[in-house]
């Protein structure tokens, strides 16, 4: 499978926040694509704020807030590496 090209993150995307657990099964998938995205994301968005949210039993998900303080979220509990790619594409190019 190709490797999945960075995202890059509209300007009116203000900050990008990651919660996941740091041992449970369904925050593997997120783990996984921080570990292999997690730099060309920063490298290709370098004045976005990028927060990596860790805490014990959560369930994992991404929320991107957008100008006038618009937050939108998506749970990525169980998904693969490639599959949270695609859900933060979608709430980055949202608006």
């Amino acid at each position: 499978m190709a490797a999945a090209r960075a995202v890059k993150i509209l300007p009116h995307v203000k900050e990008i926040r990651i919660h996941l657990c740091q041992k449970s099964d369904a925050s593997k998938g997120v783990r996984d694509f921080i570990e292999k995205h997690y730099i060309d994301l920063k490298k290709t968005n370098p004045k976005t704020p990028i927060l990596i949210r860790e805490c014990s039993g959560i369930l994992p998900k991404i929320c991107a807030r957008h100008e006038k303080g618009l937050e939108v979220s998506a749970p990525v509990m169980n998904l693969s590496a490639e599959k949270v790619h695609s859900v933060l594409e979608s709430l980055v190019l949202k608006k």
